[in-house]
C-alpha cells in the first residue's frame, strides 16, 4: 500500500482513521468475522492546508496611528465633538475585532482629545461609557484606569478632582482585575474628605473596601491601608470598630519579609505588583502599628497590654536605634506595669523588666520595681512624695485627661501589693490590724479585701462578726488530688489492718467470725 495518502482536487490530503465499529445503518459490525448489516467503511479526516488557519502576521498599526492623529488635529482646532465620534467609531471596530492593542491605543486618545479640551464632564462621562461597552476588553478597561489616574494631579480644583476619583470608583467597582486601583482610589478619596473636616465621612469611605482579600496587594501597602482605616476609626471616637479592624493584622506579619499579612509563612511565590510610592516599611508600619495599640488601650485603661506594646517597641533595635529613645521606652513600661493588675503575667513582665540591663541607666525606676518584687508593704505617702518628679516628668502616664485615674490607680496597685504581703505573713488577722497595717479606714481596707477576694487574685475567708480574716493559700488542682490520694490510701491500709487484727484475735481465740 502507498505510504502516503492521496491528494484530493482542492489540495487537501486525505488521512484515514481507524477503522469504525458501528456500520452506516446504525448497526454495530461484530468483531471476529462476525456477519453485520451493512460493511464497515474508513472515515477519513480532511488536514487542511489553507494558510488562513495558521498563525496570524503581527499587525501594522500605521493606518490606525494616522486615524487617530488626524482626529487629535481636528480635536485641537475645537471641534472636540466630532473628534470624538468618530475615535468612539474606531474602538468599536478595534473592540469588536478582540485587538487588545488597538483598543488601547483609541481609548487612550478619546482620555487624551478631553484632556487637552480641558472638558473635565466629557471626561468623565466618556470613562463611564467606554467601561459599560458590550465586549469590552478587561485589559483596555484597566490601562484606562490606571491612565485617568495620572490626570489627577492636572485637575484645576478639588471639586473635579473629587468628581474624577468618584467616577473612577464607579468604574473599578466590582472588577477584580482593577482592585489594587480602587484601594488607591479610596484611600485618596478619604484623605481629602479629611483634609476638608469631614472626619466621620473619610472613614465610612476607607471602610468600603476590605483589602485583607486581595491577593495581588504587596504586603506593606496592604498593612499600610489598614491601620489607615484603624487612625480614622480612632481619631472618629469609633474604639469597637478600630479593635475589630486591628485583630487583621498579626503581629507575626512585622517579623520576617516572606510573610504574608496575616503572619504565615508564604508558600510559594506569588506574582503581587510594587507598593505605591511612599509605602512606609515594614519597621516604620510596626511602629505605627503599636502606637496606634497604645492609643486604644490607654482609652479603655489597659495598662498591660499599653506595657507590652511599649515592650514590643522596646525590643525592636530597627526602632529603638538611640539609647535616649529605648530609655524613654523602658520609664513607660516600668510605669504601666505596676499600673496593671496583679495576674501571672504582669508578675512575669515586672521581673523581665527588673532583670533588663539597662535598668541600670535608671536607678530610680530600679528602686521603685525593686519595691513591688521585695515582699515588704510599701508606705503610700513615702511613695508619692519620693516620685513626684518622676511622675510630672511622664506627661503619656499621668498626663491628660486620665491623670486623676493612674494617680488613683497606682494608690490601689500598692494596697493590693500590701495586702498581698500580709497574706503571706499572716494566716489569721484581725480586720483592725488589717487596716492598721494599709494605713487605710477599716471599711476600706475590707473594700479592697473584698474585690481582691472576687476577682482571684487572693484566696481568704471574712469572719465579718469576729472581725477575723482568715488566710488560705490557693492550692492546685493537681495538689488537691494528690492529697485525695493520699487519703484514700491510708483509709485503706487502715482498714487493711484492723482486719488483719481481727483475723489474728479470732485465730488466737478460737472464735467463729
Amino acid at each position: 500500500p502507498d505510504r502516503h495518502p492521496p491528494r484530493i482536487a482542492n489540495g487537501s490530503r486525505a488521512v484515514p482513521c481507524a477503522k469504525s465499529n458501528y456500520t452506516r445503518g446504525g448497526g454495530r459490525a461484530e468483531r471476529g468475522g462476525g456477519s453485520a448489516m451493512a460493511p464497515s467503511v474508513d472515515v477519513v479526516q480532511m488536514e487542511t492546508d489553507d494558510p488562513s488557519s495558521k498563525k496570524k502576521e503581527p499587525r501594522c498599526y500605521d493606518e490606525l496611528d494616522t486615524a487617530i492623529q488626524k482626529q487629535l488635529a481636528i480635536a485641537g482646532q475645537g471641534n472636540l465633538h466630532a473628534a470624538l465620534e468618530e475615535l468612539l467609531n474606531l474602538e468599536k471596530k478595534e473592540r469588536l475585532a478582540v485587538d487588545i492593542t488597538g483598543t488601547k491605543k483609541t481609548i487612550f486618545a478619546i482620555l487624551e482629545c478631553c484632556l487637552k479640551a480641558n472638558d473635565w464632564p466629557a471626561l468623565n462621562e466618556h470613562i463611564r461609557m467606554l467601561s459599560k461597552k458590550r465586549a469590552q476588553l478587561k485589559q483596555a478597561v484597566a490601562e484606562m484606569v490606571r491612565l485617568a489616574m495620572k490626570y489627577l494631579e492636572q485637575t484645576p480644583d478639588r471639586e473635579t478632582k473629587i468628581e474624577l476619583i468618584k467616577t473612577l470608583c464607579a468604574v473599578t467597582e466590582g472588577k477584580i482585575y482593577v482592585e489594587i486601583e480602587r484601594a488607591r482610589l479610596v484611600r485618596m478619596h478619604a484623605k481629602m474628605q479629611e483634609e476638608m473636616g469631614h472626619l466621620v465621612e473619610a472613614r465610612n469611605i476607607m471602610q468600603t473596601v476590605a483589602v485583607e482579600t486581595y491577593g495581588q496587594m504587596a504586603k506593606t501597602e496592604k498593612i499600610a491601608f489598614i491601620l489607615e482605616q484603624v487612625r480614622l476609626c480612632l481619631d472618629s471616637g469609633d474604639f469597637i470598630r478600630a479593635a475589630i479592624l486591628a485583630k487583621k493584622i498579626s503581629v507575626r506579619a512585622f517579623e520576617r519579609e516572606d510573610t504574608d499579612d496575616l503572619g504565615n509563612k508564604k508558600k510559594r511565590e506569588e506574582a503581587t505588583e510594587l507598593a505605591a510610592e511612599g509605602t512606609p516599611v515594614l519597621h516604620e508600619l510596626k511602629n505605627i502599628y503599636y502606637q496606634l495599640m497604645i492609643r486604644y488601650h490607654m482609652h479603655s485603661n489597659n495598662s498591660l497590654e499599653v506595657a507590652r506594646c511599649y515592650l514590643a517597641l522596646y525590643q525592636d533595635k530597627r526602632i529603638s536605634t538611640d539609647l535616649s529613645i529605648s530609655l524613654g521606652f523602658l520609664k513607660k513600661i516600668c510605669w504601666f506595669i505596676i499600673l496593671s493588675p496583679f495576674d501571672s503575667m504582669q508578675s512575669s513582665l515586672l521581673h523581665q523588666t527588673a532583670a533588663d540591663k539597662n535598668m541600670d541607666e535608671l536607678p530610680e525606676h530600679a528602686r521603685l520595681l525593686k519595691q513591688f518584687i521585695t515582699q515588704e508593704l510599701i508606705d503610700w505617702p513615702t511613695l508619692e512624695q519620693e516620685y513626684a518628679g518622676e511622675m510630672m516628668a511622664e506627661g503619656d502616664v499621668f498626663g491628660g485627661e486620665q491623670a486623676e485615674v493612674r494617680k488613683s490607680d497606682l494608690k490601689l496597685r500598692v494596697v493590693e501589693h500590701n495586702i498581698h504581703v500580709v497574706a503571706k505573713y499572716y494566716s489569721r488577722i484581725t480586720l483592725k490590724r488589717l487596716a492598721q497595717l494599709l494605713d487605710l479606714p477599716s471599711d476600706e481596707s475590707e473594700k479592697h479585701l473584698c474585690s481582691m477576694i472576687v476577682s482571684s487574685a487572693l484566696v481568704a475567708k471574712i469572719d465579718r462578726p469576729a472581725g477575723i480574716v482568715t488566710f488560705v493559700p490557693k492550692k492546685d488542682a493537681a495538689e488537691v488530688l494528690n492529697n485525695w490520694s493520699r487519703n484514700i490510701a491510708s483509709l485503706l491500709e487502715l482498714v487493711e489492718k484492723s482486719c488483719h487484727l481481727i483475723q489474728k484475735e479470732a485465730m488466737q481465740y478460737k472464735v467463729t467470725i
